[in-house]
Formats: structure tokens, sequence, C-alpha cells
């Protein structure tokens, strides 16, 4: 292991580093003000950082690879070839990385002719031999070969995984090799995808180990081929000289002409000016802060005296702080320990009364809740916490017993259901929820700080610990700090002393309070307000009470069905075996594989996984099952496999024990989309292209004797999107005129009249037609309808020649995008598509599809959203019994009431069909039935 009294050098490999940021932001970009993606800037940072402030280096430097070929370009013409062009936040990102590193002090070491790894091994040779401990930071595998008694290999953190550090002894554990030498051996027989190394084919991680335990070497094994057997003989002997020319690109040099002088390398700290203004262009401000050290304390927060619980402000604190150094002792987040604050318990009557009062003066309070679950059905409230004024919190801790802490809640129930005040609450439903299952109903205009979020950067992250840090630059206290890391021994708040919890839950309050300020500028920046405040908070009241409703599940059906799909399962399995002739492992991927292209020999050209194993995943298997009936056997006994352990038999398990139902959790910040997704169970994902998974529909029925399932299902509603988007006269005559849009479409691009559109016609049309809403290309569209794929081009080039307006409103999308880099829907909901301009084909492909669809699907969105607080508020205003308990992609599903059938089944398609104002007409199905495939 390392030694503690040698000089530490660190040798970090830039563009390693800096593909290891891109990976870890892409989801969740980081733009700052002006427009700039930041994410790699402030990765490489951060892990910079790491290093400095926790190993301490006496040396470093930072290798850059340049632009120009190197030798092994020279070699082998066809290295990294593979590799995409770099993503634009990359090429952006890396001059302003150069000049962090340079901010710091720190020697930036790049070569025309050799990559950072050349220079990297070079040095880091030279130095061992000057009295160095040597780590070179980087998650790139091939430096092991370069690990020695000084020399490290040091992976950083990512995502979740610690810091591994790796010597001569840790390197041949992973490789199973006798000297970390032999890792060019390693890679010279596997080959390299990602650098485009070729190797020997037919050999992978497993039999590369395994030759070189006995053979030693790649030249030691070419020199005993006559030892080998069928195959992989044939391979060696065949690509041997391929296997040593991999070798030789996979070797990292060391000599390269470049001096390693101690002195140049000695870190003692960054240039604090370039380095605070640099910080501050990027808008660092976490980073500047936990930099250059401001000082802990701050000054306490005074409180207005005619609006504060507790008059009296506190005088200013002095911050008589020690001054700290930069880099090696960095101050943190501010948090609760660094900033002052007053958080109050309230636990009497009388000064919960007096806190009543204080709320009830208010335009808006922010509230949040402490329970024992994570299920609102579920928990038990240990208390309830408020904050009105920035710095101030209250937090009422409420008894074990149901009856008592209702009595103790019930002053609150004028504030909670006093419909003029404005209830600020992160996830907000679900404080809405346990409050309503202890018979308060949370009343007036709600303001969701995690939904503002959702609207304002849609695929970024939204919780509170999250926003707190980017917004506020302050870090909450952990609830795991509180109860325990995740697992089967983590407690709950009831089992906390309750001073502690004050802290916490009052600074959940608090910290919310301050979040709705510091959102609501962007919101109105971003045209989103009327979005935010007329459809996404409504509707949290209206997903509480389905939440609340829940749906009742037949469990003697489930029962049957599980029962059937046991049997059907066992002959299908059955069927297999005789079919291939052997009995194996249905549920192994590596023996199904052997079964199917070793024994059965289906696909000569079979795609083996990264494990090197046969890939059997659906794809594989769909493209083989009109070939071989033996793969269509396999995807049916998966499907009712699947069936019947994600559904039949898991949704009894749901079942409330108090309620005796399913209720289900709808998140409204999920899907970028704008879409409803729901978990325990996932409504969403309920099949009902098969007659099996639509079976599992039979298991919800109607509450009791005196109600029905009645289903509300709008038709074709992203098609008729579509049709309006684009102004296409001949599908918005179809759809007004009644005409079957698919049959229409294939008469079209066929070229035949309407009464001689074939079944097989109007199914490619109708695969078309959807396709084409997903920006589907010849290859998907023969992938879908197995047709070569001359004919699905034929099929779209039709399409857009018969649908001209169809493809200007899809190019329309396209250049829109590529000018503001978002897309909206009809109310304005945005979906940012930040690699629209990227020279990345792939990257540019995702973000060209989502330009055409974002728009269409989310509009569909906003639609059914909309629908359903209008159905709400009239159901709620005609004070109806029946229950709206079930939103399923663009379905409603009701427990509707016996006696108000008809008047259900003549308003909500109505109110549905006129949610959004769209020239042209939605139409809506509604069935009713004993369970809801009847109904559907």
């Amino acid at each position: 292991m390392p030694s503690s009294d040698k000089k530490k050098l660190f040798l970090l490999d830039a563009m390693a580093l800096i593909y290891r940021a891109h990976f870890a932001f892409s989801k969740n970009p980081r733009i700052n003000s002006k427009g700039l993606n930041t994410g790699i800037m402030l990765g490489f940072t951060n892990t910079l950082l790491e290093v400095l402030e926790k190993q301490k280096p006496s040396h470093i430097a930072v290798a850059f690879d340049t632009a120009a070929p190197t030798f092994r370009h020279e070699q082998f013409e066809a290295y990294k070839a593979n590799r995409q062009e770099q993503p634009e936040d990359i090429e952006v990102g890396i001059p302003w990385i150069k000049q962090i590193v340079s901010a710091f002090k720190i020697p930036v070491l790049e070569l025309d002719g050799y990559e950072a790894d050349d220079i990297i091994g070079t040095l880091a040779k030279k130095a061992e031999h000057r009295d160095f401990e040597i780590y070179m930071m980087t998650p790139d595998k091939d430096y092991g070969q370069l690990v020695d008694k000084h020399i490290f290999l040091y992976k950083p953190a990512f995502m979740g995984n610690s810091v591994d550090i790796m010597g001569p002894k840790e390197v041949c554990e992973k490789w199973g090799i006798e000297n970390p030498d032999q890792v060019r051996d390693i890679l010279g027989l596997m080959g390299d995808s990602v650098d485009n190394i070729p190797g020997i084919p037919g050999i992978g991680e497993k039999t590369a180990k395994k030759l070189l335990g006995e053979y030693g070497t790649i030249e030691e094994l070419l020199k005993n081929t006559d030892k080998l057997k069928g195959k992989q003989k044939e391979n060696v002997e065949n690509f041997g000289q391929q296997g040593l020319l991999s070798k030789e690109l996979a070797t990292i040099k060391q000599d390269v002409p470049i001096d390693f002088d101690p002195k140049d390398l000695v870190y003692d700290g960054p240039d604090e000016e370039k380095l605070k203004t640099l910080f501050g262009e990027l808008e660092f401000r976490t980073l500047t802060k936990r930099v250059f050290g401001e000082s802990l304390k701050k000054p306490k927060v005074k409180v207005d005296e005619q609006l504060g619980l507790f008059t009296g402000a506190e005088e200013e604190e002095e911050d008589d702080s020690p001054e700290t150094s930069p880099i090696s002792a960095p101050s943190e987040l501010d948090s609760i320990y660094s900033l002052a604050h007053d958080y109050h318990k309230m636990d009497n009557l009388e000064v919960i009364e007096e806190l009543v009062e204080f709320l009830g003066r208010q335009d808006e309070f922010c509230f949040d809740t402490e329970t024992t679950d994570l299920d609102p059905n579920k928990a038990e409230l240990v208390g309830l916490s408020f904050s009105y004024v920035p710095g101030e919190a209250f937090y009422i801790p409420t008894p074990k017993d149901q009856e008592e802490t209702k009595k103790l809640l019930e002053p609150l129930r004028k504030v909670f259901e006093n419909e003029k005040i404005i209830k600020i609450g992160q996830n907000v439903k679900y404080d809405v929820l346990v409050l309503k299952n202890y018979g308060i109903d949370v009343k007036g205009k709600l303001y969701d700080t995690m939904l503002a979020h959702y609207l304002i950067e849609p695929e970024g992250k939204h919780n509170m610990d999250w926003l707190a840090e980017h917004y506020l630059n302050y870090k909450p206290v952990s609830i795991e700090s509180l109860i325990g890391k995740k697992g089967k021994s983590q407690g709950n708040m009831r089992d906390v002393e309750v001073d502690k919890v004050v802290e916490y839950a009052s600074e959940d309050a608090d910290i919310t309070l301050q979040l709705k300020n510091k959102l609501n500028p962007d919101l109105k920046k971003s045209g989103l307000e009327k979005l935010f405040y007329e459809v996404e908070t409504p509707l949290i009241p209206v997903l509480a009470v389905m939440e609340f409703e829940g749906v009742k599940i037949d469990k003697d059906s489930l029962a049957e069905l599980s029962k059937a799909l046991e049997k059907e399962s066992k002959e299908i399995e059955k069927k297999v075996y005789e079919i291939a002739g052997v009995e194996f492992n249905l549920s192994s991927p590596k023996q199904l594989g052997e079964v199917l292209f070793k024994k059965l020999e289906l696909d000569p050209k079979a795609k083996k996984t990264k494990t090197g194993q046969y890939a059997t995943g659906e794809e594989v298997l769909s493209k083989l099952a009109n070939k071989h009936e033996i793969a269509q056997a396999i995807l049916d006994y998966r499907e009712l496999v699947k069936l019947k352990s994600t559904y039949v038999d898991a949704l009894p398990a749901l079942i409330n024990p108090k309620t005796g139902r399913i209720h289900t959790s709808y998140n409204q910040t999920v899907a970028a989309t704008g879409r409803l997704s729901s978990t325990n169970p996932n409504l969403q994902n309920i099949p009902i292209r098969t007659e099996r998974g639509r079976e599992i529909r039979k298991a919800f029925v109607p509450r009791d004797k005196d109600h029905v399932i009645l289903a509300a299902d709008y038709s074709q509603i992203e098609l008729r999107i579509m049709a309006a988007f684009a102004k296409d006269q001949s599908m918005t005559d179809a759809f007004k005129s009644g005409r079957d849009i698919h049959a229409t479409t294939a008469a079209k691009i066929f070229q035949v009249p309407l009464e001689e559109v074939t079944a097989e016609m109007r199914r490619k049309a109708k695969t078309a037609n959807f396709g084409i809403i997903y920006g589907i290309s010849p290859f998907g569209l023969s992938q879908r309808l197995n047709i070569s794929r001359t004919e699905a081009k034929e099929i779209i080039d039709a399409y857009f020649k018969e649908f001209p307006a169809v493809k200007e409103y899809m190019d329309a999308c396209i250049k829109k995008a590529q000018k503001v880099e978002y897309v909206e829907t009809i109310l304005g909901r945005r979906r940012y598509l930040r690699d629209i301009n990227s020279r990345n084909a792939t990257m540019r492909g995702f973000s060209e599809r989502n330009a055409i669809n974002a728009p269409i699907q989310g509009s569909a969105a906003d639609m059914i959203k909309v629908a359903m607080i209008n159905v709400h508020q009239w159901m709620k205003n005609e004070n109806l019994k029946s229950k709206m308990i079930l939103q399923v992609h663009d379905e409603l599903v009701f427990d509707a009431h016996k006696d108000e059938v008809d008047k259900l089944k003549k308003e909500i398609p109505k109110i549905m069909a006129e949610a959004l104002p769209i020239e042209v007409p939605m139409e809506v199905e509604v069935g009713t039935g004993k369970d809801w495939l009847e109904a559907h």
C-alpha cells in the first residue's frame, strides 16, 4: 500500500475525467443564466477539489489529449474510428477546464502525437525513481499496466462507488494475472470497443485470462497454437498478428519526449483572483464558498414584529471565525449549524391557538408533515411544521393516538380550510393526503415547489435537498441522520427525540418557503405561470381525492387468473423443451442463448452481451419469431410469467388493510412529457395489447352493488392533435366526418379507393400513422411491420407525399427547436432539447424526434389534466355520489353510482372533448360494466 512519508504526485487524465463528468450531467444539465452548459466544468472541478482537499498532493499535473493524430493512428488507421464526434458540452468546456486548472496553478501537460496516458505513463516512471508515490487519476482500465510498487491507479468516486486505489496486487486480482504488464496482453486478446482496438475474434475477458494463465503472453500463445482446438485455434492462428497489433495499440508509452522537473509540479494553492473570476463567470456559487471559505456565521434573521409569533429581534452576531485557508480547510454549504434561525416547539393548545391566529393573518404559509411511512394512506402523523417568515418556523408534535391527534389539530382546521390562504409545500399532495386521513381537508390554492421546478427544468432533479443546494447554497439535515440508512434496520420519526425533530421538520418548512420565493421569478420568466396555476396545482387536490378513494380489487378473480397463467406457462415451457430437444432453465438468458444459437443455430451472426453470453432480449426474439416457432413460444412464456409475477400475484399484496382497496400514487414530476405516472402499483403499465394482459382489468371492480365501472377514453388523441398542429386538410376532414383515419391513410398511401383497403394495408397505415409522430425511420418501420427497409421507405415517402402538411409541420418543429433549443405544448409546457444542434448524429436524432413528438404528447397530457380538473369540479358542483378513481394513459375510470350513469355518460365525454380549444374534434368513447375490462 502507499507510503505516507514520500512525496505525493497526482497525475490526472483530463479527457477521461471530462467524459465522466459529461455522462454524469447528461441527463441533468447545469445551464447558467448565459445559457452555458457548465456540467463538465462543475464535475471536473469537484473531482479536482476532492483530490486537493482529501489527498493533499505535494505535486500535481493534468494531462490532456490534443487534436493531432498520434502514432497509434499511423499504426492502425481505424484506431478510435468508432467514436462519435465530441459532444458540444465537452468541446465548449475544455478551454474552460484548462483555464480552471491554470487558475489552480496546476500545470497543463499536452504534446502532439501522444495521448494523455502516454504523458502520464512517462512521468510516472520517471517520478518513481525520484522518491515519489505516484497516483494516476483516471477511470481508464488501461493504466493498470503501469502500476508498480510506488505507482497506483486512483479511480475516483463515481455514481455511489467509493474511491478505488489499485496497486500491483489489486490489478492482478482484478484481471486474474500474475503481473500488471499482462494488462497489455489482456487488452490485445479481447480488444477494446471504446478505442476500436480489434483483439482476436471470439476471445472475451474470461478466455483471455485463461489463455494468459497458461501461456503468459500473446507472443507465447502464438508459439503454442498447436495446443489449441477448434474455432479458437483457427481464430488465434488467423488473427494472431492482429492480437499483437492490438497489444501494441494498448501499450502506454513510457518514453514520451517530456521532461520531469519536480519543481514545476509543486502545488501551493490557487491564484485566488483568477479562480474567483472564473467561478463568477460560470456562476459556481457553491464552489466559490467551498474554496474561499466565507464566514460560517451569518446574522440572525430579523422577524417582523407585527407578524412574528415571538416578538423581539435579536442583535446581529459578530463574525469572529478564524481565517480559513483555501482548499485545505474549505467551508461547507450553509446549513442549520451555520445559519441563525428561530425554530419553535408548539406542544400545547395555548401556543397552537396563538400560532393559528398568526397563520390566519397571512396571504400564504408553508407547511410540512412528519410521518411514519412514505405511503400517505398508511402513514401516522408524528408532527406538523409551519413557516411564513424566512428563518422562522414552528413545529407541533402529535401523539401516537389518532383521536388525540385529531383533537390537537382541530384549531388548525380553520386555516387549512380557509380558501383565501395559499398553502405552500414540497410534494404537497402527500401532506394533503395525510391530513385528509385525519379528517382535515386542505382547501384553497396550493403551491408545490417540486412541481414549480419540474416545469422550469422537466428533466432535472426536484427533491428538496437538491433544490436547496442549487438555489439557496444550503444543505438540509439528512433524514438518515435521524432514523438511519434505508433498510430493515431503519427507524421512523416516531422514535426520534422530539427536540431533534423540531429542528429537522421546521427546517423543511422554512427552506421550502424560501425555495418558493426563488422559483417564482423563473416560472414567470419562462412563461409557465398559467400552466402552473391553472393546470398543475389545481390538479393536486384532484389526484389526492383519487388516491384517497382508491379502487376495489377482486382477489378471487386474480387467484383464478394466477392458476390459469401458471398452467398455461407450464404448457408453453413443455412445448419449448420439445422443440429444443433438451430441458434447460428457460429463465436463464445464458442457457437460453446456448440452446438458440449453439444447439439450434438460429442465427450465425447472433450478438453477444458485454459479459460474453448471447443476447436473448425481446428485440432479438421478436426478429426470430417469424423464422422459428421456438422464439414466439419463449416470448409468450415470458409474457405470462411477467403478468403473473408483476400484476396478478402482486396486486393483492398492495391492498390497504384499513380500506380494503388499492391506492396508487400519481406522480406529476416524473415524465418530462407532462404525462402522469403512477407507482404502487404502476397502473400506466397494465397491459392492454394482449388478451391475457387485458384480463387483469377484470379484477378492477366497483366498490359495491350500487356502483358500476365507467371508463371514458380519448380516441386517437395524439393523431388528432397532430392533424390540428399540421393543419392537414385530409386528416382534419377524415376526423370531422368520422371516417376511419387508418383506412383513410391507407387509401391515400397505397393509391386505392377507401372500400378496397385491405386489413393488411390498414395495419401498415396505422403503424405509419403512430410511428410518424415519433419520427420513425424506414429501418424502424421495417422492424415493426416485418417488411423490407425498401418497402418501409416507400410507405413513408408516400405518406409525406399524400400528407405534405405533416412533413412541413415536422420540419418546422425541428427548425424552431434549433433556434430556441426547446419546444412547447398548447399551454406552454416546455421540453428542452439542448442536443438539437449537436454534431453527434445519435444525440441530434433523438432531439429531433422529441421536437416532433413532445408538443403532441405534451398537449395530450395537458388536455387530460384539464379534463380531470373540470370533471372533478363538475362532479363536486353536482354533489354526485360517483367518484373518479383512475387515470391511465388517455382514459379516466369512475366508480359510477347506478342512479348517475346516464348523467355521467352524457356530460363526461363533453367535458373531456372540450378541455382544450383545438380545430380537430376530439372523440371520447364511454363504456360501463361490472369490471374495468367490460367497461373498456
